[in-house]
């Protein structure tokens, strides 16, 4: 270079002083969470800790039955089960988040000792990227990373693909103020970290380095971590608080109940009282305990395990468990263009030329093979991929799918002189000695069309200038490059004079070229996009484009994937620039109708996420670069791309392993069925709580104890309902949820139909034991047979037989409203056992495992086995719960 003897650089001393009052050319790594604090912020959850307070209570009670009444070890069952159900919880959730993470070890690996030319006491030399220092003169070629961000000294046909910052893949730099792009995201006497050298060469000084650099602010905000609360999370929070205090309702007025009964039926002693009140307590914390849903938090991290798992069978790979679920709570997608929407790889959308006249043909192939820079890497025949100039790389690429191979093209040609492409005059030119056209050298031109035609005088085919002008008008209209192609057969006087006369003479001063023909190039949007963005709008989910890319192209790129309308004004589209200008409360005003923010810098589409997100939406962002990860880490969920750089994964809870935004639609269907899972969970527990609640609150008044032993609950509240949770947690999702509107964040978990069956049938349940019950403790059962010839007699003791009956009907009751949770709204029957395999099989351990309790729990269970009759009777009997269901689902299927 010749700028090389123009400029000494830094001394070593100027660059050690350099080094301590600017620091290290490196980007401060993240901060890692130790593991044992990363495993107790799963003990946040709300239920998690009301687990605790009751698991807690639970062990004092314990203690007292084992030590002050006597009682055997069995009573430690139910603490240490709690206590289990928190582990597992927690522990399940802990771990696939952990496998999540080492899937991202290789994320943010950033080459600091990538070696990069400078000049530093007169002399180029080479030093590691992150000894680079501020003030040091970096020197650029084609290919080279720029190391830290810096104004450019020097540029010749300088070329930048700062996609990973703006999504721009060409940006021509220049020391030229006439050159300066006025409306370009970063200014064009500039070079930033992170970018890359397609074409030319230059020289720069650095300014910043480091974390100062925009590359490493873009790095710094994607660490911080804004705490979003998800819709789920504000959910379990009011879900949690009803618990609570309905548990807390529920034990007050059994201890009101206890104690108005001792008053009306004993008389007041002092020892006799404070006995009979601590054992009321003991009851009152023992239904809190029951109360407690302790298979909801094992139901919530089972669902989202599952989904996690299955989710990348869809290409979804989930790192942030809580990511699959807040999919499905979606109000907003903020996505960018460049390898979302599109291929992110330039493509020749259409050529005209005159395909008939072969030696038209034979030119506009020779041509686009030797009057190019541009080069194709073939080791993939399936996936070509394009060296240097992207929209050169794209007619090389359409030469190859041709069949035509342009390596073959260039080397039988023998090039001869060459004048690169500039800015000022618009076009390049090579000389070749002609291998189609034997003997002949040819001077091909490519550039503007508009500049091109100048120098043609005619058209090869029977165009006229009007037509072409048209076709480039149409093209130019969807945002399209556009090329035009001529070339001219030099006579022997013009070669001869080659050697004093240069290219770009020749072409002005003998304009006798003949048109070839016309090409449009484009960044093709990917061929599922239109279908998938179709299918989130019907979802009722708001997409937002976010690009660096001028107005026009995000406006024709909108318009191909079925956003943009010719019905959308002015306040749907907003520049970068426009956006910075308003305040927050003009934002918050206009936000709701921006459909497109081009020329966006990284920081403005976070602040447009935040802006959603005060506005109570539920954001998505896509993204594949560094300049996507602050506005990634901000939203609800960030989806980086998968073959996006590393700081975007980092920022990002899920990855879409294939780059579709088809799959972006798969993870809000998981999401939204993944929610309704959890809901039916819900609807089946709190069934079997308020049965159990009622049944002790009743007792309380009645004078009876409960007839479910402490084991006996435990079996219900937590083995059954963490196989229930197992079960309902694995079913599959379904797409009728992607016609559905996003459900509204602020509302209840329990909507106002699960309301409704919850205590319709927990009442329903309640008065049918309740009655069980009266019956057993005022006359003598010894099968269920004895029902129909009743003798109903004294207030007696139930026999071990009476209980284990008690115990069973009530379990068989609760394993067949499972059924029922399951069909919950999927308008469904119960019995579509379609992709639900692992529902059956966890049924029927389910089933199995009571009849393994009954017959061979004894003591430990206090109860005894039952005949044969009896288990018939009590499956049919207790099966209606099933059979109203399903005419209930077929009444309201045909309403």
């Amino acid at each position: 270079m010749e700028h090389k003897q123009h400029y000494e650089g830094l001394t070593d001393f100027e660059v050690q002083a350099s080094r301590l009052k600017y620091g290290r050319n490196v980007l401060t790594p993240p901060v890692q969470t130790s593991l044992w604090k990363r495993f107790i912020v799963k003990f946040r959850d709300p239920l998690i800790i009301i687990l605790l307070v009751a698991g807690s209570l639970s062990i004092g009670i314990s203690f007292y039955e084992y030590f002050g009444l006597g009682i055997d070890a069995t009573v430690f069952f139910e603490p240490v089960g709690i206590f289990i159900a928190i582990l597992l919880a927690t522990g399940l959730a802990f771990l696939f988040e952990e496998r999540a993470n080492r899937a991202f070890t290789i994320l943010n690996k950033v080459n600091d000792e990538e070696m990069v030319e400078v000049i530093r006491n007169g002399n180029a030399t080479k030093v590691p990227k992150c000894d680079v220092v501020v003030g040091d003169l970096v020197l650029l070629n084609t290919g080279a990373d720029i190391p830290a961000d810096g104004e450019l000294l020097n540029a010749v046909q300088l070329h930048i693909d700062e996609s990973s910052l703006t999504g721009e893949p060409i940006c021509h730099k220049s020391v030229n103020r006439d050159e300066f792009d006025e409306h370009a995201t970063y200014p064009s006497n500039h070079v930033l970290r992170g970018t890359k050298v397609m074409e030319g060469h230059g020289l720069f000084r650095v300014e910043k380095v480091g974390d100062a650099t925009e590359n490493g602010k873009v790095f710094v905000s994607a660490q911080i971590d804004n705490s979003v609360k998800t819709p789920l999370t504000e959910q379990l929070d009011r879900l949690g608080k009803l618990v609570t205090w309905g548990s807390y309702s529920f034990a007050g007025l059994i201890l009101a109940g206890r104690l108005f009964m001792f008053f009306m039926e004993y008389s007041f002693d002092w020892v006799f009282f404070l006995q009979y009140f601590l054992n009321s307590i003991m009851i009152c914390v023992t239904l809190i305990v029951v109360a407690v849903p302790e298979g909801l938090p094992m139901a919530v991290t089972l669902s989202l395990a599952y989904s996690m798992r299955r989710m990348l069978k869809t290409n979804n790979l989930v790192r942030k468990m809580h990511a699959c679920e807040t999919m499905g709570a979606t109000t907003v997608i903020c996505t960018d263009k460049t390898g979302t929407l599109t291929q992110n790889q330039m493509r020749v959308y259409a050529i005209s030329f005159d395909e008939k006249d072969t030696t038209c043909r034979a030119l506009m192939r020779e041509g686009i093979a030797v009057n190019s820079t541009a080069s194709l890497d073939l080791t993939d025949p399936e996936h070509s991929l394009t060296l240097g100039n992207p929209t050169e790389g794209a007619l090389l690429l359409w030469l190859h799918e041709q069949g035509e191979d342009y390596r073959e093209l260039r080397s039988d040609a023998e090039i001869i002189d060459e004048l690169p492409f500039s800015t000022e005059r618009k076009f390049m030119a090579t000389v070749v000695k002609s291998s189609l056209l034997p003997g002949k050298v040819i001077l091909y031109i490519k550039g503007a069309t508009d500049i091109i035609r100048n120098y043609c005088t005619t058209i090869s085919g029977n165009s006229s200038w009007d037509e072409i002008t048209h076709r480039l008008g149409i093209w130019q209209n969807q945002a399209m490059r556009t090329l035009g192609f001529a070339c001219r057969i030099l006579p022997e006087k013009t070669i001869k004079d080659l050697k004093s006369v240069s290219i770009e003479s020749i072409i002005r001063e003998e304009a006798a070229f003949t048109f070839l023909g016309i090409v449009a190039i484009s960044d093709p949007v990917r061929k599922e996009v239109p279908a998938a963005v179709r299918e989130c709008i019907n979802a009722g989910i708001a997409i937002k484009i976010v690009t660096g890319d001028t107005p026009g192209t995000a406006k024709e790129i909108g318009r191909q994937v079925g956003l943009w309308s010719e019905a959308d004004g002015e306040r749907a589209i907003i520049t970068g620039p426009e956006f910075a200008m308003l305040t927050d409360e003009a934002l918050r005003a206009r936000v709701a109708d921006l459909k497109i923010m081009a020329r966006a810098r990284p920081m403005d589409k976070k602040r447009l996420v935040e802006t959603l997100q005060a506005e109570n939406q539920v954001v998505a962002v896509t993204g594949d670069g560094t300049n996507d990860a602050p506005a990634l880490k901000a939203a609800h969920v960030g989806l980086s791309m998968g073959d996006g750089t590393s700081v975007a994964k980092e920022a990002s809870d899920i990855t879409i392993v294939d780059n579709s935004f088809r799959s972006i639609g798969k993870a809000v269907m998981w999401g939204r069925s993944l929610y309704q899972n959890i809901q039916r969970f819900i609807l089946f527990q709190l069934t079997v709580n308020v049965v159990a609640c009622f049944i002790v609150l009743a007792g309380a008044f009645m004078g009876t104890q409960s007839p479910l032993t402490v084991t006996q609950m435990l079996w219900v509240n937590l083995i059954m309902d963490t196989f229930a949770a197992m079960a309902l947690a694995s079913l599959p999702p379904t797409e009728k949820v992607m016609r559905d509107k996003p459900r509204d964040r602020k509302a209840f978990i329990i909507t106002r139909s699960m309301a409704i069956n919850i205590l319709a049938v927990g009442g329903f349940f309640f008065f049918l034991l309740l009655a069980f019950l009266y019956i057993l403790e005022h006359a003598t059962v010894t099968g269920m047979a004895d029902l129909l010839r009743l003798q109903i007699g004294d207030h007696k003791h139930m026999s071990p037989y009476e209980l284990s009956l008690f115990f069973t009907v009530f379990v068989m009751l609760q394993f067949w409203n499972m059924f029922n949770a399951r069909a919950y709204a999927t308008g469904r029957s119960a019995f579509h056992f379609k992709g639900c395999e692992g529902f059956g099989t966890i049924v029927f351990f389910i089933f199995i495992g009571q009849v393994l309790i009954i017959e061979l729990g004894g003591q430990m269970f206090n109860v005894t086995p039952l005949s044969l009759q009896d288990w018939v009777v009590i499956i049919v009997s207790t099966s209606f719960v099933l059979w109203v269901g399903e005419l209930l689902r077929l009444w309201d299927k045909k309403r």
